[in-house]
């Protein structure tokens, strides 16, 4: 990505603004960690071939465009990102933490399926509380609009309805906010029933306070008729469309509340049929584009897609593996996250966070090829504290080792207590991920003896799976076994323990 620098100075009484021009030509956001999986090193690389290829079976052709030119609805309209220009507002941190914002908004709005032509970002205190951007510089990024041909302005930030519709009066293309972007690509992604039901939850949430309407949608439904005949019923003030709009809203997010709840049961209930079964669980979560989804393939064979995307898996997927030394567990992979993830998206995805919350052991993947992984860290413990996941024993696991730097991967593992370094793509490190698996899972600490009969082979393989075998001996009335067992397992053995003298 190429990136062209240039300063200006506004007036005295304003201060000091840095704007950056960030995409002098047409950026590819992802070509820094861009590359090809070693296919003889690792067959099953790119996952689910049939989710891949229907993907890309439809793309966007530019210029073929029928909706209107009034932007005034735009609420109202699916998104449809086609060319577009990027704006941020640098209000803290470092300046190299506000390009990699922006770059990380660019590679959402590539990922949505738009072409980005240009980037901006402005130094203020704070967002100008009427345009977001400033006046003044509102109207320079109208010009570059122009200039490049957009029609779209996608801004790194969350925008008041107020601000976004000033702004759009200013630029005079339809403007959109980085939740709005975010929300949109989950609505791409989204396969299952529940995932489905989730992002229409979080956009139905972000959609009710932007409701607005204009000349014929704002007249009322009932009242104010009488003039024209209507007669009985007619009277008083009625309900405008706008209000109806809203009513409707409501009814849908209570209805999706209820289906979502009703999805969540049987989540509960096939995560208790493992608890009950004392199979202990690992939950993979991350960083979208850290490689959550080719580490679940390598560790368990799984076949889940894997593509250079952010939030290119969004359903949760459990597998079930076992450890070097036989011990069954399950691995599951959850939906990436990133900086200002939409609390409506955290809401709306709680049921599946929720298994990040029950597991046993978190594997939290970073990208070390990434500018600044410390930030990712930071913005995934952010939101797994709000689900109960930094309560959970974490292993912090540097993905991308064959092109990270290696003195990145250095200060990682200093920084913290357990860090391990792999590459899902290559298989460097993964031996040692596995040893680290089996050492922090929880093992069974109650010693049993028992005599187990040779009719119940049943038991005999799942204190292979489940227990830790001490001692075993075939002697004439069955199978002697001395094992460290859990609870569950204690129970189901109490008619074979053998009493000693």
């Amino acid at each position: 990505m190429t990136s062209n620098h240039s300063n200006h100075t506004s007036d005295s009484a304003r201060g000091t603004d840095r704007e950056r021009d960030l995409f002098g030509t047409r950026a590819t956001a992802l070509a820094a960690t861009d590359h090809e999986p070693d296919e003889a090193a690792y067959p099953l690389y790119d996952g689910d071939q049939l989710e891949r290829e229907e993907r890309a079976a439809l793309r966007r052709v530019q210029g073929l465009s029928t909706e209107l030119e009034d932007i005034t609805e735009v609420e109202y309209r699916q998104l449809r990102l086609e060319r577009v220009v990027l704006a941020g507002v640098w209000t803290e941190g470092s300046a190299d933490d506000a390009e990699n914002s922006i770059r990380e908004l660019a590679a959402l709005a590539e990922t949505a399926g738009s072409t980005v032509l240009e980037g901006v970002i402005q130094r203020r205190q704070r967002p100008d509380p009427a345009t977001w951007l400033g006046k003044g510089k509102a109207a320079e990024l109208r010009d570059i609009v122009v200039a490049e041909g957009a029609d779209t302005v996608i801004c790194d930030g969350e925008l008041a309805p107020s601000q976004r519709r000033a702004l759009e009066d200013v630029v005079k293309v339809k403007v959109i906010d980085r939740t709005a972007l975010i929300l949109d690509i989950f609505a791409q992604h989204a396969k299952s029933r529940e995932g489905r039901a989730q992002v229409e939850l979080a956009q139905l949430q972000y959609l009710l306070p932007r409701l607005r309407g204009w000349g014929d949608s704002m007249s009322r439904q009932a009242g104010g008729r009488v003039a024209g005949g209507e007669g009985i019923g007619s009277r008083g003030p009625g309900e405008t469309k706008i209000e109806l709009d809203r009513r409707r809203i409501n009814t849908k997010i209570a209805k999706l509340r209820r289906d979502i709840k009703g999805m969540k049961t049987s989540r509960d209930t096939r995560r208790q049929s493992r608890r009950v079964g004392g199979v202990p669980s690992v939950a993979i979560a991350g960083y979208t584009n850290a490689g959550k989804s080719s580490l679940l393939n390598r560790l368990t064979g799984a076949g889940v897609l894997v593509e250079n995307q952010l939030f290119a898996t969004l359903d949760p997927t459990v597998r079930r593996t076992e450890t070097d030394d036989g011990r069954l567990y399950t691995l599951a992979d959850t939906v990436g996250f990133v900086r200002s993830l939409p609390h409506q998206l955290v809401e709306a995805f709680r049921s599946t966070l929720e298994e990040v919350g029950d597991s046993d052991l978190l594997l939290h993947v970073v990208d070390g090829s990434h500018p600044d992984p410390e930030g990712q860290i930071s913005a995934v413990r952010g939101v797994l504290a709000e689900v109960g996941g930094d309560q959970i024993k974490e292993i912090i696991v540097v993905n991308k080792a064959d092109i990270a730097d290696p003195e990145v991967l250095d200060r990682l593992r200093r920084h913290e207590k357990h860090c391990v370094t792999v590459s899902a793509r290559t298989g460097e490190g993964l031996a040692d991920l596995r040893a680290l698996i089996a050492h922090e899972l929880p093992k069974p600490e109650i010693e049993v003896e028992v005599l187990v009969p040779y009719d119940r082979g049943d038991l005999i393989s799942r204190l292979h799976d489940e227990a830790e075998i001490l001692e075993s001996e075939h002697v004439a009335d069955g199978t002697r076994v001395r094992a460290k067992v859990t609870a569950v397992m204690e129970a189901d053995l109490t008619a074979y323990v053998v009493v000693t003298s």
